[in-house]
């Protein structure tokens, strides 16, 4: 990594899993401790420029139910060992496993059952919560149009101390890539509104419009909601990104080209 990446380091967990399920990669402006990692987490001590150190723990759950008990009675014994009460923790990662119906795309899941409240319970006694965040509530879609299922397997997690330390913060799920998974970005000083920024304040004699409730609908269906998910809407969205992607390259490989020239006109100047 300090050859390939200067300035860069990183950590696995490859002493626990031998596939090496979770990489936590940082720059050295940071100081990274890792404390305690297992097969399906890896948990960190991170010293962060003015401010409190924060724990972090990264989870890649099993798919297995049966497996994903070793994960919450190990989440469980860390938060006790350490402490975690009175320190600020940041708990994120794919827990392959939703806390709610909401959280499922299909009206076929309409009941919580034992594995929701098996979760859901484990996160009262860490008492962490979901951090505020912007973008889709589903973070995970099945690809195939033919069985579209969209849910939210993916948190970032905080308890009180960790608000308390750092009350900006704020957690953004981006559009997905390669993956099947929405990334996450988290932003620990989100930047709140100036003094003086005027609201937004939406005036109400626009609602009276016979076309509102359309327009509004047709500006959410823009915005990417998937809202009913659909074998049509599924292809749709496949296309787009695969044109996306497509796009991208082409602008990665132009600009990559364009900087090999730069390069061998200018040269490093011998300023080094």
């Amino acid at each position: 990594m300090p050859f390939l990446c200067p300035g860069w380091s990183f950590a696995s967990n490859h002493a626990s899993d031998p596939d090496g399920r979770i990489i936590i990669i940082w720059r050295n402006s940071i100081q990274v401790t890792v404390i305690h990692q297992s097969a399906q987490s890896m948990t960190c001590l991170l010293a962060l420029p003015n401010s409190r150190p924060v724990y972090y723990t990264a989870v890649y759950a099993s798919n297995l139910s049966s497996e994903r008990v070793d994960l919450l009675a190990d989440l469980i014994n860390l938060h006790s060992m350490l402490d975690l009460d009175g320190n600020p923790w940041i708990l994120g990662g794919d827990f392959n496993q939703i806390i709610s119906p909401m959280e499922h795309s299909s009206m076929d899941v309409n009941t919580t059952d034992n594995l929701m409240y098996q979760l859901r319970d484990c996160f009262l006694q860490l008492g962490v919560f979901d951090l505020r965040y912007l973008g889709p509530q589903h973070t995970w879609t099945k690809n195939r149009p033919e069985d579209p299922i969209a849910k939210k397997l993916d948190r970032l997690l905080v308890n009180s101390s960790m608000v308390a330390s750092l009350p900006h913060a704020l957690a953004t799920y981006l559009p997905p890539l390669i993956s099947d998974h929405t990334p996450c970005l988290i932003d620990l000083a989100y930047q709140l509104p100036q003094a003086g920024t005027k609201p937004f304040k939406l005036q109400n004699y626009l609602t009276k419009h016979p076309s509102f409730a359309q327009h509004v609908y047709d500006a959410w269906l823009r915005a990417g909601t998937l809202q009913n998910p659909s074998t049509t809407t599924f292809e749709a969205e496949r296309d787009l990104h695969q044109r996306w992607l497509f796009l991208r390259e082409i602008e990665e490989s132009y600009f990559r080209q364009k900087s090999r020239i730069n390069w061998l006109a200018e040269g490093d100047l011998n300023t080094t």
